[in-house]
């Protein structure tokens, strides 16, 4: 019988190689800097809240035929919820992160032609740490916008 010669490492070496390698996450998480993700997640949730406008709106037009009134994207407490308007059915509904605040208008009521009714908002404020987002809502066509303030 020939006898390859297997290079492997033993047990006790990869115990070892895995204490020292814990040891330096322990070292270096305290250090890391957080508010890199809380930048993020004010970026992320301002993209998610316009989606959710143009979605309220895409809801109006696409339903105009059965429902004359709309559909509106309205900020409840710790969340928003976007729901019909002639059933006061809720579609959908999220929670605002806890690093997140909301500043402007409560609601906004887009009718079946996609246009923002004259009661509603036109602006909306996403506030993180370090990052500051407007989403600006065009009344007579319910265009929406998001910018970086």
């Amino acid at each position: 019988m020939i006898r390859k010669n297997v290079k492997a490492y033993s047990l006790a070496e990869l115990i070892i190689v895995v204490v020292v390698i814990s040891a330096l996450a322990a070292i270096a998480l305290p250090r890391f800097n957080f508010a890199i993700i809380s930048n993020n997640s004010a970026d992320t949730f301002a993209q998610k809240i316009k989606t959710d406008l143009r979605r309220t709106r895409s809801l109006a037009i696409s339903n105009a035929a059965t429902n004359s009134t709309g559909y509106e994207l309205k900020i409840v407490g710790s969340g928003y919820q976007i729901s019909d308007m002639g059933t006061n059915e809720v579609i959908d509904s999220h929670d605002i992160p806890t690093r997140i605040s909301l500043t402007g208008q409560k609601r906004f009521k887009f009718g079946p032609l996609g246009n923002l009714n004259p009661s509603s908002g036109t602006q909306l404020t996403v506030i993180g740490t370090d990052k500051t987002f407007t989403i600006d809502i065009v009344q007579a066509t319910g265009m929406v916008k998001c910018t970086e303030d």
